[in-house]
């Protein structure tokens, strides 16, 4: 898998994405602060079944789209630092039935705003080869599980992702960011979740850090720290929370990981993870 240097100095890191950056996130959290110091910040907008530019459900909770979090503000009104910006799991929006376009757009929206604070930006494609396995049967399943309001078809949702995964192409292009290609190896029954086993190889590879680099292990108790962190804006069951984000200290040091917008988090820096 491609790598690229991460000899330069990095002091901030804004993560973007949805299940899969949440399940890795402590991997991505404890790398950033193995390479690049304890003093790094990190800001994230993520969240199970995240969606860029919709509201999005995940059994009682509800959050805004990732374009409709308080991290671009905070961003904008923080003093500009050298800066990696990631942008995965864009392919949650095909399930929830939004069109190629319209996805295109948003996440073009954020390329935009992200090239106006850095021009270090990592998109990842989608795991286009691990979904093209799929039986019938097997996608009606994971369908009915993953998005249960999806109508559908494997062979619809084949074709937006391929023209999704070409739009991304272009888009990569144009705003001179590192296309990052999925390695179909890392998934298994599930053709858009990464193994577990998996995590830390593979977000390693996607935070652009060479293989052979040490990196020290996040702890269990900060991955619960980091999972159970609440979002800036939430609804549970209807309900509207809204949590004012510092940030938390985590207690190994490094990044300030502030919660905005999101879903079991969302994150930036000032109170610190």
């Amino acid at each position: 898998m491609p790598t690229f240097s991460t000899t330069h100095d990095i002091e901030r890191i804004v993560a973007l994405g949805a299940s899969n950056l949440t399940r890795g996130f402590l991997t991505v959290v404890s790398t950033a602060r193995t390479i690049w110091g304890h003093e790094i910040e990190i800001f994230a907008a993520l969240g199970h079944g995240r969606s860029y530019g919709a509201p999005s459900q995940f059994l009682f909770r509800t959050l805004p789209g990732i374009l409709k979090s308080g991290l671009w503000s905070e961003l904008e009104a923080r003093p500009g630092k050298p800066t990696r910006a990631l942008v995965t799991d864009v392919g949650n929006d095909i399930l929830y039935g939004f069109s190629v376009e319209r996805i295109l757009g948003w996440v073009e929206e954020t390329l935009r705003r992200l090239s106006r604070l850095t021009r270090d930006i990592v998109l990842t494609n989608l795991p286009l080869a691990s979904v093209r396995r799929l039986s019938h049967r097997k996608f009606l399943f994971l369908r009915t599980i993953l998005a249960p309001t999806c109508r559908l078809s494997l062979i619809q949702v084949l074709d937006r992702a391929e023209q999704v995964n070409e739009g991304l192409v272009l888009l990569a292009k144009r705003f001179d960011a590192r296309l990052f290609h999925l390695n179909q190896n890392w998934y298994g029954f599930d053709p858009i979740h990464i193994r577990p086993s998996l995590w830390r190889s593979a977000w390693r590879q996607i935070l652009g850090v060479e293989p052979d680099r040490p990196v020290t292990r996040g702890s269990f108790l900060e991955a619960v720290q980091l999972y159970l962190m609440k979002p800036e804006r939430r609804w549970l069951c209807g309900w509207e929370q809204v949590t004012p984000q510092g940030g938390v200290a985590l207690k190994k040091g490094g990044p300030r990981v502030v919660v905005l917008g999101g879903s079991h988090h969302s994150i930036w820096p000032d109170r610190l993870t």
